[in-house]
Parts: C-alpha cells; sequence; structure tokens
C-alpha cells in the first residue's frame, strides 16, 4: 500500500457505496454500507473520515440533503469535496455506444468496476452491489481528474 493522500469516492444514499483509492490511482478498498437512516450516516461519515486520516479528496455522486451532509464533515476536516453526477463520469469512463441506454450504462459501468478491482489488487468480490461499483467508477474519475492518472489504463477498455 503506498503512502500519500487519498481519495474517497461515495455513491450517496442510505445504502451508500464507498471506493477508497491511493494516489497511484489504484482502490484500495470498496464496501456498500446500508446506513438505514440518515442520523445513522450522518455518525457513519463523520466515524469513516475520523479513520481515514490521509483522505485529502471527497467525491460525491449525487446531491441533495445527503451530499450536504458528507459535504459539511469533509470541508470540516478541510477535504477538496467534489460532487459529480453519474451522466459526467460515464462520458469521461464509458463508451457513447455503452451508454445509450440506461440499462447498457449499468452493465458496462459494472463490468469496469471488477477490471479496476482486479487491475488494482483489490480483494475480489464475491458479489458486487451496484452502489459499491457505482463509487468504484466515482473513485476511477475522481483519481483522473485529480491527476492521479494520465488517462483510463488500458488494461481496463474493454
Amino acid at each position: 500500500m503506498s503512502e500519500g493522500p487519498e481519495l474517497l469516492a461515495v455513491d450517496l444514499g442510505v445504502r451508500t457505496g464507498l471506493a477508497l483509492y491511493g494516489a497511484d490511482g489504484r482502490l484500495r478498498w470498496y464496501r456498500s454500507q446500508n446506513y438505514g437512516a440518515p442520523a445513522r450516516l450522518r455518525r457513519g461519515a463523520h466515524g469513516l473520515l475520523r479513520n481515514q486520516p490521509r483522505v485529502e479528496r471527497l467525491v460525491l455522486e449525487g446531491g441533495g440533503p445527503l451530499a450536504e451532509l458528507w459535504a459539511k464533515e469533509g470541508l470540516r476536516r478541510g477535504l477538496r469535496v467534489e460532487t459529480v453526477d453519474a451522466q459526467t463520469w460515464r462520458r469521461v469512463l464509458l463508451y457513447e455506444r455503452e451508454r445509450r441506454s440506461g440499462a447498457d450504462a449499468k452493465a458496462t459501468a459494472d463490468a469496469l468496476a471488477r477490471r479496476v478491482i482486479e487491475w488494482s489488487g483489490a480483494a475480489r468480490p464475491t458479489s458486487l452491489r451496484h452502489d459499491a461499483a457505482e463509487a468504484i467508477l466515482v473513485g476511477l474519475w475522481g483519481v483522473l481528474r485529480a491527476g492521479w492518472l494520465d488517462g483510463v489504463p488500458d488494461a481496463l477498455r474493454a
């Protein structure tokens, strides 16, 4: 595991997808967390960020009150916080033909997330929940935006 800054990507929802990336642009870990209620999510966001002291960037997919909750906690910790919508990161990571329909985009995103896991040497999933897969790709978009990778690695292209 490399030293240096880290990026946490969050696919927002009460069931939240999380993905942590190192400064080398590789995925460290990912998971899906069901917080069940906004109050538990608030405590969970606080605890998660407290336990990840090298996180310097927080990338959120989505908006509304849950994004505000995460952003407030991130800004309180001095993190660089950015929000992105699915259409934005999909334009960067998926070919146009792969995003013609929502179903195509979701299937391609799942396959790409699995390639990211393998390329990064992260633990392979027994099952990969959609929210965790989305967080993985939001994080990949975030590390590209941060300049931690020069472009999408060839190994990740289908």
